[in-house]
């Protein structure tokens, strides 16, 4: 590859810092951060917004069932005492006193309520004083005495009672219901009749609840009045604090004493004790709802995979355009500075030739002198040292004087004369200028020049300077012995190429950067520094470009492309 050098390479500390490698890396991960929250924020706000409202949702969908059928539940346990108490209370009303207090009797009618109602247990007829005045039943309770019982004065003072689940004589968990009749004549007794609380197992039973799930009574201390297959057995004291009072039927988000996250669904009785509860564990009940949610979740990753791949892959070319704008400014910078630096410096070596040019000249008209006087005296004293002297004198002011007048031919602005001109032949004849040193020294000045190019328009004597100049710089770096190659082709639609290669010492990295700078010489007292810089001027003012490769110990490669068409302006 050639390397393309179209000015010197003075990089201020302001043009550094402008295109940093790490300006741009900081610059890129401030553009990806920026481009991340703008696109990724409203994704995420939306995903989550999206995720609780259909989180929610689903609550609500997966709520209203078990509230449903808590509901129903309530209503079955409400029409069982409902149906057992009017029961009881038909008969107190129904029968007179003598024939409940007859066991005969009274066993007749438990039979017909045993066989119509299932549930009951026994069946007692109590006098207004609390006496049992008859008992049906499998218990020996005959003549016990309720007087001091609280159920006792509860009935009394409301008609009716409904207990809770208790143990009491007959020690197995039941319920009672008592019902109080007054006759026209104010006599009174209390019906009372024992209830087994199996049946409320079976009403909960028939709720069909899911794996994991539970339900159960219990009275408003928060004593179970079933059993629970989560919390404990009948009487046991439920292991968490009670909901607030409520006879419409709630649920409740909640954490159970084993750390379960649960949905608790319950009602309190409005006419009994009782409080139904069912609880149904989260995950169990969410588990269509995780499902989902691990799809969107996937989705949600996979779309912001993408934005971060969109975001990187649009903040990756901005930067790059951008250092590609910063990387064209500081050319341009470079190119003013360097413009800049060749109109002072040609200012100032077109005045220093002019002050030189006039000594110069007299030095010169004194020698010839010197030389005419000497021939004039064919006797003169030393005259063929002194004669050596006026030579070295004479040759170092055309040496100086050549010197002077490359400077003012890079100081000036010189008029160009445009002209279609042979590539080739202008080659042939400015290596014509250096054959001779070449033979002297053995150096091989090879020709490929390629025929038929077309003629370009250019300035023969201003293309002839650049070709010697490279001829020279290029002789000066073969050893005696080496090898020099020009070449001619057609680059492309454009330009024609010409290429000057040598086998000679080549140069670094260092000296490629500063080699068109003026007066920038790698041949110490033997160069002045302006050869490649009036090359490289005039080269751009054809329009043309320069491209150069080398390697230290290998050579190095000069390309000239010089325009076909006349550049306008």
């Amino acid at each position: 590859m050639f390397k393309r050098i179209v000015t010197p390479h003075i990089e201020p500390p302001d043009q550094a810092e402008m295109v940093d490698p790490q300006r741009y890396s900081v610059l890129r991960r401030k553009i990806l951060a920026l481009m991340a929250v703008v696109t990724i924020l409203p994704l995420f706000s939306l995903a989550a917004l999206n995720y609780y409202e259909h989180q929610a949702s689903m609550a609500v969908e997966i709520q209203n069932p078990l509230r449903v059928l808590v509901g129903k539940t309530k209503n079955s346990f409400e029409l069982f005492l409902a149906e057992r108490t009017s029961t009881v209370s038909l008969i107190a009303s129904a029968y007179p006193f003598a024939d409940l207090s007859d066991e005969k009797k009274l066993r007749r009618i438990f039979q017909v309520m045993r066989r119509e109602f299932v549930g009951f247990v026994d069946l007692g007829l109590i006098d207004s004083k609390g006496n049992q005045v008859s008992y049906v039943g499998p218990y020996d309770l005959a003549g016990r005495d309720y007087a001091g019982q609280a159920w006792f004065h509860q009935v009394q003072l409301k008609g009716k009672y409904l207990s809770d689940v208790f143990m009491g004589f007959r020690k197995f968990p039941h319920v009672v219901i008592a019902v109080q009749h007054t006759t026209e004549d104010g006599r009174s007794w209390v019906l009372r009749a024992t209830i087994d609380t199996s049946q409320f197992d079976h009403i909960i039973a028939s709720m069909s609840l899911e794996s994991g799930g539970d339900a159960f009574l219990v009275n408003r201390q928060g004593v179970l009045q079933t059993d629970s297959r989560l919390y404990g057995k009948v009487l046991d004291p439920l292991p968490m604090p009670m909901p607030a009072p409520s006879f419409e039927t709630n649920v409740l988000t909640t954490t159970d004493p084993a750390g379960r996250d649960v949905f608790l669904s319950y009602t309190y009785f409005a006419d009994a004790d009782f409080v139904l509860m069912a609880v149904k564990p989260r995950p169990t009940v969410l588990k269509t709802w995780y499902s989902v949610r691990a799809d969107l979740l996937v989705i949600f990753l996979a779309g912001v995979a993408a934005v971060f791949l969109a975001v990187y892959r649009v903040t990756d070319v901005i930067i790059r355009r951008l250092h590609e704008s910063d990387e064209r400014r500081v050319c341009a910078i470079h190119q003013m500075e360097h413009s800049q630096k060749l109109s002072s410096i040609g200012r100032l070596a077109a005045g220093v030739a002019h002050e030189i040019n006039n000594p110069l000249a007299i030095i010169n008209e004194k020698a010839g002198l010197m030389r005419d006087l000497m021939g004039l005296r064919p006797d003169f004293p030393d005259k063929e040292r002194l004669l050596k002297q006026v030579e070295a004198i004479q040759s170092s002011v055309e040496r100086c004087r050549g010197i002077t007048h490359r400077m003012l031919g890079f100081a000036r602005r010189m008029d160009v004369k445009i002209e279609p001109l042979d590539i080739n032949k202008i080659l042939t004849e400015t290596m014509g200028f250096l054959e001779r040193e070449a033979q002297y020294r053995n150096v091989s000045l090879e020709r490929a020049l390629t025929p038929g190019l077309p003629p370009i328009p250019s300035d023969q004597g201003q293309i002839q300077q650049v070709f010697l100049n490279v001829l020279n710089n290029a002789l000066a770096a073969v050893p005696d012995g080496g090898r020099i190659q020009v070449s001619s082709q057609d680059h492309d639609e454009a330009f024609v190429g010409i290429s000057i290669a040598d086998n000679g010492c080549g140069m670094s990295e260092e000296t490629l950067k500063h080699m068109f700078e003026p007066f920038f010489t790698t041949k110490k007292d033997k160069g002045t520094g302006l050869g490649m810089s009036i090359t490289y001027g005039i080269v751009k003012r054809l329009g043309g470009e320069i491209l150069v490769q080398s390697k230290v110990g290998e050579g190095t490669t000069v390309t000239i492309l010089l325009p076909k068409k006349q550049a306008e302006g």
